[in-house]
């Protein structure tokens, strides 16, 4: 068994196919890719899990994208809002495995769909896959059984409630390559977080440029803002409140919370992809820390 690429997919997306509540990765086009493949985390340079993409199913309007929910966990307000219109055609997945130690690889140039994973990850991915095989019934499945021959699912809707995230401004910050990306640090959610739609940045002001570091209302903004990549179909752009030690916009913090299912406790990773430019992704706390 060969292992030959790996698809870039975004936080919180990655993490409900890891964590097995989602099996439909919404893509713009269909594909005639089918078999194993590495789930790359969008930012972190590593391919972080396997699944098998068993089947492409075909565009689907709006009322069956709402009634889908369980397969792609796109929240109902972004899809009537039209935010994810361009992102109808369902890839769906199979035998999803969570790796126990993320594997990095080299990105190459170009690359933004699918990577060509060179032989030596190809070969690690393979043996992952091997040992699952060889556990057969010891170990519990990481996916859920699907029957993908079923027709679309007729559900009733399922309200989604969060506001509308900040629409980003035009243009984008130019990017370091996959490999060069740097963590700048983490910070741990609480409660009133999560209540407040903010996330505390006091353990890691000083990874941030002072130019994007303002005072304490609008009048007071920093010079420069933040584009923050946080999984959604667009980024957002806001600058730091210094006093507080919090992001000045906070509509997309809510959307991030909602669509991540952020819990207390939960570990907010900061990762610097480009000039002025982070990404975001939530971690689930392990029991006992």
């Amino acid at each position: 068994m060969t292992v030959t690429r790996g698809l870039i997919i975004a936080d919180p997306w990655i993490g409900h196919i890891l964590d097995g509540r989602k099996d439909w990765e919404m893509r713009s086009q269909a594909t005639s890719v089918r078999g194993w493949f590495g789930l790359i985390r969008k930012g972190s340079g590593t391919v972080v899990g396997l699944a098998r993409l068993v089947d492409c199913g075909r565009a689907l309007d709006q009322a069956e994208m709402i009634a889908n929910f369980d397969h792609h966990r796109i929240p109902v307000d972004m899809i009537r809002r039209g935010e994810v219109a361009k992102w109808v055609v369902p890839w769906k997945l199979a035998d999803v495995i969570s790796l126990a130690s993320s594997v990095p690889y080299e990105h190459k140039a170009g690359a933004v769909t699918w990577v060509t994973l060179s032989p030596d990850v190809s070969q690690k991915l393979a043996a992952y896959i091997a040992l699952q095989d060889q556990s057969n019934d010891t170990l519990p499945p990481s996916s859920r059984s699907i029957d993908h021959s079923k027709p679309l699912s007729t559900a009733s809707d399922q309200a989604g409630d969060a506001d509308r995230r900040t629409k980003a401004e035009a243009g984008k910050a130019s990017q370091l390559p996959e490999g060069n990306h740097k963590v700048l640090g983490q910070s741990v959610l609480s409660g009133g977080n999560i209540r407040n739609n903010h996330i505390k940045l006091s353990p890691l002001m000083h990874a941030f440029p002072r130019e994007v570091i303002g005072g304490s209302n609008k009048a007071e903004a920093a010079p420069r803002n933040l584009e923050i990549d946080w999984g959604g179909p667009e980024t957002a752009k806001t600058d730091i409140d210094g006093t507080k030690s919090i992001f000045r916009a906070r509509g997309w913090v809510r959307r991030f919370f909602a669509t991540s299912g952020a819990r207390e406790d939960d570990i907010v990773v900061f990762t610097e992809t480009g000039p002025y430019r982070i990404s975001v992704r939530l971690e689930r706390r392990k029991p006992g820390l």
